[in-house]
């Protein structure tokens, strides 16, 4: 069985998240994506943690399901936490990806953070004054079959490998405990393509998610295995033991669409290529001041292959526009926009899903449920046949399908 997840996403606890991250929300809004297991986020948080008593049961191998049944969807325990530390006379901030199996093991993991006088209700991702690898320990005293999992390993910063706050490798970060991480999460601003670079990942899993904080963020990065039932169990040995054979793909945004995939300053309105900025010595040729280096500059940095190769067990990957925004882009309002919600409506109806719209009905079929224009526009993304003005420093990119986009309006209204 093809179970797509998400393994990073955020509650309404969080900070600038959507009200309307409720449990109930999120499995409904994953049948619609075509998601199949998730992830609950935020689990240190008291009043989430709550919520996710009330309304999650155990069903099977580590995974819960709606207490009232009213859902297929399955979740997973996980959060993420925001690490600030020093180490080797730096200033490290470093986010990482927490899973556990149980209730309990949550609940034992949290009593230690508040035992060290952390504050775990101010914020749904709370931020502690803790070293990344006593985290890992104290997560693998709570439970031994917990998953760690270093975030947006490449974000500049607050990631493990990040130009402004991280690290060379992961044993400088992880010491010995390095062992215990099987995982890493690529990022919206790199994609597979990117980390293949750097043959001291080849023997990770690099998994895709969303950090989504509201509903409609959901999956537009995501993982897809190959599982009888969707569970905790089983991720964690196809992680552990590096299955190949059952890590099926990575579901990606164009990495130049993240919004630190080159460097720039947000501020003046300034982006270029890792060479343009080594040639201006990192300074922003507007105002002078630094700019922030980027994804695709800090890959180039640390990597020992040239572009274009590939490992022999790397996973596969595909890359994606979200739904809601080829349809929203075609119509030229926002995706949040009626008009969107209406024609998405129209396409998710009689058991379709967002992600077999955009990645496996075949071009006849879509066809008939999308329209020829809209059909042609979601090939041509398929095909990678996307034009991109690359994001930097907090500013996302903008992404459109060429010659496709503009055409479609006519055709959807």
């Amino acid at each position: 069985m093809r179970v797509i997840t998400d393994l990073h996403i955020h509650s309404r606890f969080s900070r600038a998240c959507s009200k309307a991250l409720t449990i109930p929300n999120l499995a409904k809004r994953c049948e619609q994506k075509g998601i199949q297991l998730v992830t609950t986020g935020d689990f240190t948080h008291p009043a989430w943690r709550k919520e996710m008593g009330e309304s999650l049961e155990e069903a099977e191998g580590g995974a819960f399901a709606l207490r009232d049944g009213s859902s297929p969807t399955r979740f997973i325990l996980g959060t993420e936490v925001s690490c600030i530390y020093k180490r080797g006379g730096k200033t490290r901030r470093v986010h990482n990806l927490l899973f556990l199996p149980t209730f309990a093991a949550v609940d034992r993991f949290t009593s230690m953070l508040t035992d060290r006088g952390f504050n775990v209700k101010s914020d749904g991702r709370p931020i502690l004054g803790l070293d990344s690898e006593d985290l890992l320990k104290m997560l693998f005293e709570s439970d031994e079959r917990a998953i760690f999992i270093p975030a947006h390993i490449w974000t500049p910063w607050f990631a493990i490998f990040g130009s402004q706050s991280g690290f060379d490798s992961m044993e400088e970060c992880f010491g010995d405990s390095s062992r215990y991480i099987h995982a890493l999460e690529t990022g919206l601003s790199s994609d597979p393509a990117m980390n293949w670079r750097w043959s001291a990942l080849d023997r990770y899993f690099l998994v895709s998610n969303s950090d989504a904080h509201s509903l409609d963020k959901l999956g537009r990065e995501a993982n897809v295995f190959d599982m009888e039932t969707p569970t905790y169990d089983e991720l964690r040995r196809i992680l552990v033991e590096h299955d190949v054979s059952k890590f099926l793909e990575t579901i990606e945004f164009f990495p130049e669409e993240g919004k630190y995939h080159t460097d720039g300053h947000r501020d003046c309105g300034f982006w270029c290529e890792p060479e343009e900025t080594k040639r201006m010595k990192g300074m922003c040729p507007k105002c002078g001041k630094p700019m922030t280096v980027g994804v695709l500059h800090r890959v180039a940095d640390l990597a020992d292959r040239p572009r274009g190769g590939r490992p022999p067990s790397a996973v596969p990957f595909r890359s994606i526009i979200p739904l809601d925004e080829l349809v929203a882009d075609a119509l030229s309002v926002g995706s949040a926009s009626k008009k969107v919600q209406a024609k998405l409506g129209e396409l998710l109806k009689n058991g379709r899903t967002e992600f077999g719209i955009l990645l496996d009905l075949p071009e006849s079929e879509l066809r008939l449920v999308a329209g020829e224009e809209l059909a042609r526009v979601i090939m041509r993304m398929r095909a990678g046949d996307v034009e991109i003005r690359p994001g930097y420093d907090g500013e996302f990119g903008k992404i459109h399908v060429k010659d496709g986009v503009k055409n479609v309006q006519t055709a959807l209204l």
